[in-house]
């Protein structure tokens, strides 16, 4: 994945470290150990065919997943960071990809039953009515925590609730309410 497309212009450079960045909005794009672990865990067992992002940012998540999943549906609150992955998954010609600008907290109703959400900022708690939009046997993929300390979790939907895993401590951006246009 061409990592520098996802990328504000004074940081092109840098797009191949394994580091976070600054993009628009005080937003950031994530490390790649952190979009493969992820992407990794997302991967495990049957491949999903219809997952949800929470957080579409630059997009660079998005598109590492529409090369490997069917449906790819991305949420962002930043009604400008929405229409500019929206560009970039245009030009470089995805169509499995549909973006919306929306509280991410709300998920998308309309578009649910998903294989699997994920989510690319951190809520300081497990939003538990996600849970209602994922599939049977679905993962939930999502950092949990504040400022100070996050863990990277999985969350499997059983017959009865949940199964929860501990995936490694992590950094990012708050998950927050409401949208900004």
């Amino acid at each position: 994945m061409p990592r520098h497309l996802f990328m504000d212009s004074g940081f092109v450079d840098f797009a191949y470290q394994d580091k976070a960045f600054p993009i628009a909005a005080g937003q950031t794009i994530s490390q790649p150990w952190v979009v493969a672990r992820m992407t990794e865990v997302i991967l495990q067992g049957d491949v999903p065919e219809k997952i949800l992002e929470l957080g579409t940012g630059s997009g660079y998540q998005a598109a590492v997943l529409g090369q490997l999943i069917d449906q790819v549906f991305s949420v962002e609150r930043i009604d400008a960071l929405t229409k500019q992955a929206r560009r970039r998954f245009i030009k470089m010609g995805y169509r499995n990809i549909r973006c919306k600008t929306g509280d991410g907290f709300e998920g998308w109703v309309s578009e649910a039953p998903f294989d699997v959400i994920i989510c690319t900022a951190a809520p300081e708690k497990i939003p538990y009515s996600l849970l209602d939009q994922l599939n049977l046997g679905g993962k939930m993929i999502l950092p949990v925590g504040d400022k100070e300390k996050q863990e990277l979790i999985a969350l499997i939907k059983t017959d009865d609730g949940f199964k929860q895993e501990k995936l490694g401590e992590v950094y990012f951006v708050p998950l927050l309410e409401g949208v900004v246009r």
